[in-house]
């Protein structure tokens, strides 16, 4: 077997020293081959073995999400680069990344709670989702930082000013009731997180990444096979262990990439009358293409948006609107 890559890797075990480790890469006939090595201060060596196969894609996915796994538990690589890939997200500034980090790593479980529940209640009421309110990472945020006015509340990422006019008050009244050790502005922060700690955290977000985009990976690849073999959505549910929902999302994105779906869209649509098929299509040539309520409002009345057969409503517009948007002409909408 040839090794095309290898890299040495350190971490410090404390009272036992150092602990020595390689991540490496080979060919051999075609295949690739990816493994984990330990090595003993005997000179003995534990191979583990990450990856054996014919896709350079998947071992790939495979490599970044398993090194990210031994980075999180303290290895260090002695040479740089070990991703082969920009190091620093874009759009997110080193400061604003320890913001979320320290929230991560300290905010007030009990406030955190408090503010779940509000968000929940609101969410019922207003008729939202529940991420349209506030997302976890903004809620971690508050709970971290307990900001006690509405000039606080704008300094951590996440709150702008229309959130913070339409909920702002609710939070501050939440919070405002939280003693708290620390001031604003967070510039503190930045002395507040020790080296270590805040890049074995980097780690964990790649580790988590890395693990989704393995996971939609495959999701991908076992689709395409199915489609080809002519599988349904019943039985690429059992295939991928994903609800019919994501996969006729994964199917839309497929859609996008330039992949053809169409024989998935035909069976799935076999049993749909043709006049529905051509009010939904009639729908979307009238109200656009973004906004999927609207259509099902139209289509299927005002009672349609709830209790049962409401998801394969949905489902069934999804369909029909990949095929829409396939057709040169039709009125698109932005959204």
């Amino acid at each position: 077997m040839q090794i095309v890559f290898m890299n040495r890797l350190v971490k410090d075990a404390g009272s036992e020293g150092e602990k020595l480790a390689q991540v490496w890469i080979g060919e051999e006939e075609g295949t690739w081959h990816l493994g984990w090595r330990d090595l003993e201060m005997t000179g003995e060596a534990m191979d583990t073995a990450w990856y054996e196969g014919g896709s350079w894609n998947e071992m790939l996915y495979i490599y970044r999400h398993g090194l990210a796994v031994k980075l999180g538990e303290g290895f260090r690589p002695l040479i740089d680069g070990t991703f082969h890939e920009e190091e620093e997200l874009k759009g997110r500034s080193h400061a604003v990344q320890k913001l979320y980090c320290y929230s991560e790593l300290h905010n007030n479980e009990e406030l955190y709670a408090e503010l779940s529940a509000w968000r929940r209640r609101k969410a019922a009421s207003e008729r939202k989702a529940p991420y349209f309110i506030a997302s976890n990472r903004v809620l971690r945020l508050i709970s971290a930082f307990v900001p006690h006015t509405i000039e606080e509340l704008l300094q951590p990422p996440g709150v702008g000013e229309s959130k913070a006019s339409e909920y702002g008050a609710d939070l501050i009244e939440i919070a405002g009731t939280v003693q708290r050790s620390h001031e604003f502005p967070l510039d503190w922060v930045n002395d507040a997180l020790d080296d270590q700690s805040y890049l074995s955290w980097t780690y964990k977000q790649k580790e988590h990444k890395y693990k989704q985009d393995l996971d939609k990976y495959r999701t991908r690849r076992t689709m395409l096979k199915g489609i080809y073999e002519g599988m349904n959505l019943q039985q690429l549910e059992q295939e991928c262990g994903l609800p019919r929902r994501d996969l006729v999302e994964a199917l839309e994105q497929l859609e996008k990439e330039g992949y053809d779906t169409e024989r998935l869209i035909q069976s799935e649509l076999e049993e749909v009358p043709n006049e529905e098929q051509e009010r939904v299509w009639a729908a979307l040539e009238e109200l656009g293409d973004a906004l999927l309520k609207p259509v099902l409002l139209q289509v299927y009345g005002e009672d349609a948006g709830s209790g049962s057969g409401m998801e394969q409503r949905y489902e069934r517009i999804r369909l029909i609107r990949i095929r829409f948007r396939r057709q040169p002409g039709t009125h698109r909408s932005v959204g």
